[in-house]
């Protein structure tokens, strides 16, 4: 019997995820049977079942596989000289993840969002999807505790700021923005470059600088 390719692996496994990923984005982490998500995939159970036992490992592994991939944008964004200001580097990373986690609605809206709010409500029910979750949550904000040395030593921002505290509000931001995209329609990367430049803009009363 001919062996099978770590290429071919890797492949079944990301149709897989894809599939389970457009399913609960669509109806719902409980809505969503295994039944669904073999349709969606056009896959038989013996071959999904290879890769996770269950609706659980699925969305364990799409929050880790997201998490990862801004991680990674944030890592290789640090490295840059100057450093992308929140601005730029904010919607440069929803444009990122647009084009490698294109999961999309029959009228074309990226669902994304609505996939990441199915994340959190299943984490507060889940000990071990918290667990991941929040593993994952931790690396991010060390990535965005890098962009903010960064930022210092490139004399962007205050040396004295607080890295992690900075790297919680950003982190926040970007939840609230993917919250008003899933609750409220389609809202575009520009909007939010718009805004975070006239926020970047505020003074202290009484400053003259």
């Amino acid at each position: 019997m001919a062996r099978v390719s770590q290429e071919h692996l890797d492949a079944r496994r990301r149709q897989i995820l894809d599939g389970a990923a457009s399913c609960f984005a669509r109806n719902g982490f409980h809505a969503t049977s295994m039944q669904d998500v073999l349709k969606e995939a056009d896959l038989s159970a013996g071959a999904v079942y290879r890769y996770f036992r269950g609706k659980d490992e699925l969305i364990a592994a799409i929050a880790t596989e997201v998490l990862d991939t801004v991680r990674e944008i944030f890592q290789g964004a640090a490295l840059e000289s100057p450093p992308p200001t929140p601005e730029i580097l904010i919607p440069r990373t929803l444009a990122q993840m647009r084009e490698r986690r294109p999961v999309m609605s029959d009228d074309g809206e990226w669902m994304f969002p609505r996939l990441m709010i199915q994340v959190w409500s299943e984490t507060t029910r889940s000990p071990e999807l918290a667990a991941v979750l929040g593993e994952g949550y931790r690396n991010v904000r060390m990535a965005w505790g890098r962009m903010v040395e960064s930022y210092k030593d490139a004399g962007l921002m205050d040396a004295d700021a607080d890295a992690d505290a900075t790297a919680r509000a950003l982190i926040a931001l970007v939840q609230g923005f993917a919250v008003q995209m899933a609750l409220f329609g389609e809202t575009s990367e520009r909007t939010l470059a718009d805004g975070l430049r006239a926020l970047m803009t505020v003074r202290p009363a009484g400053c003259g600088c």
